[in-house]
């Protein structure tokens, strides 16, 4: 119960930033939606599959997904512009 509920949490903090993003069009915004659905997914893959465990590759291969996204989107909106 209580991954069903980080899961949604994750989902609304998605849908926060996907909505920053259809009023800006502003990349961050959309990366970091991605960023925290793709950690939804994995929540609620650990919660479905009935063996998973938090520490198996494929799931911290997710996580460094999600978290490549968020490092992406703050170093594209901090780069110099030329």
């Amino acid at each position: 119960m209580l991954m069903g509920a980080i899961a949604a949490g994750f989902v609304v903090a998605g849908l926060f930033f996907f909505r920053f993003w259809r009023q800006t069009h502003d990349r961050f915004f959309l990366l970091f939606a991605a960023s925290f659905w793709l950690e939804a997914m994995n929540r609620v893959a650990l919660a479905l599959l009935e063996h998973a465990d938090e520490q198996e590759p494929l799931f911290y291969l997710v996580r460094l997904i999600a978290y490549g996204l968020i490092l992406a989107a703050i170093w594209q909106k901090n780069r110099t512009r030329r």
